[in-house]
């Protein structure tokens, strides 16, 4: 049986988290995780960094849906990444000549060059402005719900979400 953490006064936990359906998120958390890293395979090496630091203990939850939960652990996990690796020794990358995305629901080559340059804007975006974008149109959670996950104010995400938006719109010339 496993242990209870020691609660301050008057807080409650409503529900534990279920490993079973964290399947139920993996294509918000992917595109999430994608639209911060700016890259596919690291968006999928997130995810499951992710997946494993919920799954190592049971998650109790306080008034939030398990998305929400979620998608601020993986926000935390990209940020604690992006810190070890500025301590690491840079090395130089060796070039990529293959610039395109696989997107195989798109049927013009157009289409796959877009959605990667929208996911490195994405990713270029300051973090506030990101996380408020990918909350609301990358993972499609409400306004309400992304305001909750993220610990802001709604009118406070609804003015970083129509910022981004607008960063995103001027890089890509829309």
């Amino acid at each position: 049986m496993a242990a209870r953490p020691m609660l301050a006064p008057g807080m409650t936990f409503d529900h534990q988290l279920d490993p079973e359906s964290l399947g139920d998120h993996i294509d918000r958390l992917y595109r999430a995780a994608w639209s911060l890293s700016g890259s596919r395979e690291e968006a999928e090496d997130l995810v499951q960094e992710t997946f494993a630091l919920v799954l190592q203990k049971p998650r109790l939850l306080r008034r939030e849906d398990d998305i929400g939960y979620l998608l601020r652990v993986l926000r935390n996990t990209f940020t604690s990444s992006r810190r070890a690796a500025a301590r690491r020794p840079l090395t130089v990358p060796i070039p990529d000549d293959l610039s395109t995305v696989e997107d195989r629901t798109a049927v013009l080559p157009e289409a796959q060059i877009l959605v990667s340059e929208l996911y490195a804007a994405i990713s270029d975006l300051p973090e506030p402005f990101r996380d408020a974008l990918i909350a609301v149109d990358v993972v499609g959670l409400s306004y309400r719900e992304a305001a909750r996950a993220l610990r802001v104010r709604e009118a406070t995400l609804t003015t970083r979400v129509h910022r981004a938006r607008g960063r995103i719109a001027h890089t890509l010339g829309l």
